[in-house]
């Protein structure tokens, strides 16, 4: 038990360090859990698979999606998820989204999922708005708040964009900050989906 926990603390410290180097360097440090704003961070990191026995399990979130409907995170339950915190707002989104579309596009198939987390839109219409004009297909909730950043604490949900990836048992496999390059998520995916399951 000793063990895992301290292979937790590891998987948080990385976590952590990833956190800070994305931040750091840009207009992008902050800090959602004392009242700080979101702002958006440039570059194109590269992200980190967490060893599987490092892997904490993902919190528990729930929210309505844009365009209406709810969503639970049991529903990505089995599969490898990407989750990607993104707003209209966000220079480096609008940029990342349409890339991530492609992505979904081609692994959708292979039980692969995405959620959009849009946080901090003035109004939900140009969230809306953005998704229908570029043909955006995979959901996204409205999280003006950024309640489902605040549960991911322990991860960099707070710089925009920022995007973590879910293993099949719904732990936490990979952090980003910044911009992902999509040859990067892709070779994630790979990685993650020839894991046993």
């Amino acid at each position: 038990m000793r063990s895992t926990r301290r292979r937790r603390s590891a998987g948080a410290a990385v976590a952590g360090a990833l956190l800070l180097a994305g931040c750091s360097t840009g207009s992008g440090a902050v800090d959602v859990n004392n009242g700080g704003e979101f702002r958006f961070v440039a570059g194109t990191p590269d992200g980190e698979v967490i060893p599987e026995p490092e892997r904490a399990a993902a919190p528990d979130f729930s929210g309505t999606l844009l365009g209406g409907g709810g969503f639970d995170s049991a529903e990505l339950a089995g599969e490898v998820a990407v989750l990607n915190f993104w707003g209209s707002w966000c220079p480096p989104c609008r940029v990342e989204t349409p890339q991530f579309q492609e992505v979904y596009a081609d692994v959708r198939d292979r039980g692969v999922a995405f959620l959009g987390l849009n946080v901090k839109e003035t109004s939900e219409q140009f969230a809306q708005a953005f998704v229908d004009s570029e043909g955006i297909e995979f959901p996204s909730l409205y999280d003006p708040r950024g309640e489902v950043a605040l549960a991911f604490r322990d991860y960099p949900a707070n710089a925009i964009p920022s995007t973590i990836v879910l293993d099949r048992d719904g732990r936490v496999a990979a952090v980003y900050t910044g911009e992902v390059a999509q040859e990067d998520l892709r070779a994630v995916l790979d990685r993650l989906l020839a894991e046993e399951g």
